[in-house]
């Protein structure tokens, strides 16, 4: 522990080196999704990485999901939204740029609808109190028009790298289930069923919806009421040109997310749950087939004097209290006191790195000491990017 180096599952080899300058300098690299649970420092980390791409000479727009105020202040913002913003402030030699935006659920989806639907059906569907509904607050919308922005971007900007910040979701899987779960709802039987008397029109209608969708549509009238089941078969029947649109620029996307330009940074703290869910994360790549860049590991303690164990600390600050009082002795006794707890946190967070790294040795990783104090500027991004290239 004396080198302050991490060993892999205990065989006194460190965990390989994350180069992250090498992974932003690139060409061939377009899109770093920065993924990982709620809490670990993912917007910060997309924030930092886009910045330092920008100062290397990059022309990078950073889509951050729900930042905290702080960090839009950090790039000289006063807000985001769904529109990309010029950052100021850009230092380096290399002519790159950075922007930054805010995924804007709502208005992503409205997009979706003027881009699919005939106008008239356009106008329907955005004016129907299920879909205003919808496009706020259904589970996995979040997620998916996330991945949805992400297409737009890189279809139709200019940017030759997009950071992609990825939603606080339950789970950090949920991004990647997004286009399947839109499909799975698209094609469930409740909804083919609210769908048919718009397919088969008129008298028609009779004959083909069977007996079947009227004890379900009975059942969605006890339960949901007669006028939002109105609304949600009004939606549905306006929606329903657009089912295969939607599939396609899912699945367009989802194939975004497996190409050789896209890398995918799992995020995390030396925390069992944090590195608990980046485990689970990691083998999902693979099992995917999708490009894992490594591991990001934030707010990870350090000590100067590493040497000095927490065992021999406490002892020192024990026999300074059984010896004679002096000026400064029970100073230096809490001291002691402090620095072996400090010690029992640094070893702690080596053994869940190690654990880590001997469950997934080829995963590359890039250390970032924990801050003194918030990010709160341009300065400090850059403080958080130049420990991340360290490793």
């Amino acid at each position: 522990m004396s080198d302050g180096r991490r060993t892999s599952g205990g065989v006194g080899r460190p965990p390989e080196r994350l180069d992250v300058d090498a992974l932003l300098d690139d060409p061939g690299v377009r899109v770093v999704v920065c993924c990982g649970s709620g809490g670990v420092g993912k917007t910060t980390t997309a924030a930092a990485l886009g910045l330092r791409a920008a100062e290397r000479g990059r022309d990078v727009v950073v889509l951050t999901i729900d930042p905290a105020r702080r960090l839009a202040q950090s790039m000289g913002l006063t807000h985001l939204d769904n529109t990309p913003r010029p950052v100021l402030g850009i230092e380096g030699t290399g002519g790159g740029s950075l922007a930054a935006m805010m995924l804007d659920m709502k208005s992503t989806f409205d997009e979706v609808v003027l881009a699919h639907a005939e106008p008239a059906r356009a106008r329907a569907i955005l004016a129907n109190p299920f879909y205003q509904s919808l496009s706020s607050s259904m589970a996995g919308t979040q997620e998916y028009m996330a991945m949805e922005k992400l297409g737009q971007l890189r279809r139709a900007h200019p940017y030759d790298l997009i950071v992609v910040d990825t939603p606080p979701s339950r789970s950090a899987l949920d991004f990647l289930d997004a286009p399947r779960r839109l499909g799975s709802f698209l094609d469930g039987r409740v909804i083919r069923l609210l769908a048919a008397p718009a397919r088969v029109g008129g008298r028609a209608y009779l004959k083909v919806v069977t007996a079947g969708f009227g004890v379900v549509a009975n059942v969605l009238t006890r339960v949901l009421g007669a006028q939002l089941l109105k609304d949600v078969q009004s939606f549905i029947a306006a929606l329903d040109t657009m089912f295969g649109g939607f599939r396609e620029r899912a699945d367009e996307t989802y194939r975004l997310l497996k190409a050789p330009e896209t890398r995918f940074l799992v995020v995390a703290a030396p925390e069992p749950d944090a590195l608990r869910e980046a485990s689970y994360f990691v083998e999902r790549l693979r099992e995917e087939h999708m490009p894992l860049a490594g591991l990001v590991l934030n707010r990870v303690h350090r000590s100067a004097a590493a040497s000095l164990s927490p065992e021999r600390a406490l002892a020192a600050a024990e026999d300074l209290d059984a010896g004679p009082e002096a000026p400064g002795t029970a100073l230096a006794a809490a001291l002691l006191r402090l620095h072996a707890e400090r010690m029992h946190i640094i070893e702690r967070e080596e053994s869940l790195t190690e654990r880590f790294t001997a469950a997934h040795p080829s995963t590359p990783i890039a250390e970032v000491g924990a801050q003194r104090r918030d990010v709160h500027d341009m300065d400090s991004l850059r403080a958080v990017g130049a420990e991340m290239a360290k490793g």
